[in-house]
C-alpha cells in the first residue's frame, strides 16, 4: 500500500505591484521568515514583477504578474484570477493594497469559499493628494467590506480609524504593525565611517537622514526648510536624501535646495540597495511627513540604534514613543529644533538614546513577533497554521 502523500497547506498573496515600496518590502520580509518546507506560497501581482518581485523570486517563490495596466481595473483580470483560482485554490488569500483587496476579493468570491484577508496601507485619503482612482478603490472597498473579506489588517491605528470612518467593516478590522528584522538592521559603527568617507563628510561630522520617495505627503519642502533653520544655527551639518527621486535629476528639489542655500551639504542618493548601512551611518534618522501609515523607515532607523526626530503623522509618534522627539507635520521651526534638541547632546547621550530606540522595536515591533500575528490571524480565517516560523 502506498504512502499517502502529505500535502502542503498554502497561502496566497496578492499585491497591486511590486516595485520597491513599504508594503512590498513587508511581504518580501513575511515569506523571507515563514517556513517554505511547511507551507507553500506563491505571489500575484497585478502590474508587475518589480524589484521586489525579483528579491521574492530569489527566495525560491513563484511570483506571477497578469500585466495589467493602472487605473480602473478591468473586469477580464478579475475572471481570469478567478479561473486561476478554481484550478488551484490555495487555503488562504492576503492582499495588500485596495486594487488588490477589490480584485483578488471579487475573484475568490467567483472562485468559490477561499478566506480572504484584505491589506491596507493608506492613512490619508485626503483628495487633493492621493490619486482618483485609489479614492475610487478605497470606496469601493468600504462597500463591499461585509461582503469579501474575512478580516482587514490595517498597518497603523491611524489607518484603522480613517478607514473605519469612510465605512469599512469595523468588526473585521484588526491591526497589525510592521515587523523589522534586527539581524539585518542593527547598529553599525563601521558603517558610520566609511559612509562619511564614501560622501566626503569628516569624520566627526554630524549626519541627519531622510529616506523616502520624492512624493507630496513626505513633504520634502518641510525638510528643507528646516535644513535651512538648523544651518543658520550650525553650520556645515550634513544631510543625507535617498528614495525614488531624491536625485540631482530633480529639478524641483534641486531648487529648494539651492534658495536655501544648503546644496552642497545635501548628499542625494536616490533610491540604494543598501539601506541598513546607510541607516546605521546616521546621527538623527527623520520624518518630514505631512501623511503616514507606519513608516518603515523609522522602525528600521531605530533598529539601528539611531535617535529618531518626526512629525506626528499616522503611527510615527507610536513607533518613537520616548525614544526621539515627535513635532507637529508642515512646521519646519519645530522639525529644525527637535534636531538641534538631539544635536546639543553628547555622542554618548544619543547613543543612549538610541539603544532605547532599538531596545523599544526588539519588545514591541520585531518581525519573528510580527510573523506570530499573522500566523493567529491565518489560523483564525482558514482554520489551520498557515506560516510557521523557521
Amino acid at each position: 500500500m502506498k504512502e499517502k502523500k502529505s500535502i502542503k497547506n498554502k497561502i496566497l498573496h496578492i499585491i497591486t505591484g511590486l516595485n520597491t515600496g513599504g508594503a512590498e518590502m513587508m511581504l518580501y520580509k513575511i515569506i523571507s521568515d515563514i517556513d517554505r518546507a511547511a507551507v507553500a506560497v506563491e505571489v500575484i501581482s497585478l502590474l508587475n514583477i518589480g524589484a521586489v518581485g525579483r528579491k521574492i523570486q530569489d527566495l525560491g517563490v513563484p511570483v506571477h504578474a497578469l500585466g495589467m495596466r493602472r487605473g480602473v481595473p478591468n473586469p477580464l483580470y478579475i475572471l481570469r484570477l478567478a479561473r486561476r483560482l478554481r484550478e488551484d485554490p490555495p487555503n488562504c488569500i492576503q492582499t495588500w493594497m485596495y486594487h488588490a483587496d477589490l480584485i483578488g476579493g471579487l475573484a475568490a468570491k467567483l472562485a468559490g469559499s477561499i478566506p480572504v484577508t484584505w491589506g491596507i496601507r493608506h492613512s490619508n485619503l485626503d483628495p487633493q493628494g492621493t490619486k482618483r482612482t485609489t479614492l475610487w478603490a478605497a470606496k469601493a472597498c468600504a462597500r463591499l467590506s461585509r461582503r469579501l473579506p474575512a478580516r482587514i489588517v490595517c498597518c497603523s491605528e491611524a489607518s484603522r480609524r480613517v478607514h473605519t470612518e469612510l465605512g469599512y467593516a469595523a468588526d473585521k478590522m484588526v491591526v497589525i504593525p510592521n515587523g523589522f528584522d534586527l539581524a539585518v538592521f542593527k547598529p553599525d559603527p563601521k558603517a558610520r565611517l566609511d559612509v562619511r568617507q564614501e560622501l566626503g563628510i569628516p569624520e566627526e561630522g554630524l549626519l541627519i537622514g531622510l529616506i523616502g520617495r520624492f512624493a507630496p505627503q513626505k513633504d520634502h519642502y518641510n525638510f528643507v526648510c528646516a535644513a535651512a533653520h538648523l544651518n543658520a544655527c550650525l553650520p556645515n551639518i550634513h544631510f543625507l536624501l535617498c528614495g525614488a527621486g531624491v536625485t540631482r535629476e530633480n529639478p524641483e528639489l534641486i531648487k529648494w535646495l539651492s534658495d536655501a542655500g544648503i546644496l552642497s551639504q545635501c548628499h542625494l542618493l536616490g533610491e540604494r540597495e543598501d539601506m541598513p548601512r546607510l541607516t546605521a551611518s546616521l546621527d538623527i534618522a527623520t520624518s518630514s511627513s505631512y501623511s503616514e501609515g507606519f513608516p518603515n523607515v523609522i522602525g528600521e532607523a531605530m533598529a539601528c540604534g539611531v535617535p529618531c526626530v518626526v512629525t506626528d503623522a499616522g503611527d510615527s509618534a507610536l513607533i518613537a514613543g520616548k525614544t526621539g522627539k515627535v513635532v507637529p507635520p508642515k512646521d519646519p521651526r519645530a522639525l529644525s529644533e527637535g534636531w538641534l534638541e538631539l544635536l546639543k547632546m553628547n555622542a554618548e547621550g544619543r547613543k543612549r538614546l538610541g539603544w532605547a530606540a532599538r531596545q523599544r522595536i526588539e519588545e514591541h515591533f520585531s518581525l519573528p513577533s510580527i510573523v506570530n500575528k499573522y500566523n493567529a490571524l491565518y489560523k483564525e480565517v482558514a482554520g489551520m497554521k498557515i506560516i510557521g516560523q523557521r
